[in-house]
């Protein structure tokens, strides 16, 4: 019972640490709405970066233009899965990193869920100008932070062993 008690104040834990970065990145898209909607754009450092206004109604990269329908689902799909995963991470030290890397791309897939539900788009304002990379904003930074921190614990720190909690099979001792 002890166990259940301090798994559920974790997962409290890590869902207000969620809606304080979906906070942070409507925030953000809020200023860049009122800043930029319009305007033009704001160098930072010429020629390097930008605040450019976009409305995005796809996804990374600019695929799956106008697939709202689709886009929703995966992304309701994709959050589910990994709140799934984060009520399964044991509650030992060395999974700390991999619960702070679920509860970013939470974060970040809701953050741009609900500009896709509120407005139909995904609200990009950062743009790097010296790469021409394509424009994004906070929550696109959590996702692919946290994408980038995953893949590099499934390579080199977690052995299969390690994940073992993420299996369906029960556990016969």
């Amino acid at each position: 019972m002890k166990a259940e008690k301090k798994r559920l104040m974790t997962f409290v834990f890590y869902l207000i640490s969620t809606a304080v970065l979906v906070a942070f990145d409507q925030w953000t898209k809020a200023l860049a709405v009122n800043a930029l909607k319009g305007q033009k754009d704001i160098e930072l450092i010429p020629g390097v970066l930008s605040f450019h206004y976009l409305e995005n109604t796809g996804a990374a990269f600019g695929i799956f233009q106008d697939q709202k329908i689709f886009l929703l689902v995966l992304t309701t799909i994709i959050i589910l899965c990994v709140c799934y995963v984060l009520w399964r991470i044991p509650s030992d030290r060395k999974y700390i990193f991999l619960k702070i890397l679920c509860f970013m791309v939470t974060a970040g897939g809701l953050g741009n869920l609900i500009d896709r539900v509120r407005l139909n788009y995904v609200v990009d304002f950062i743009y790097f100008s010296l790469i021409d990379f394509p424009v994004f904003n906070v929550a696109d930074i959590y996702i692919v932070l946290s994408t980038i921190g995953l893949f590099i614990l499934f390579l080199f720190v977690f052995k299969e062993k390690d994940l073992e909690f993420l299996s369906f099979k029960q556990n016969r001792y």
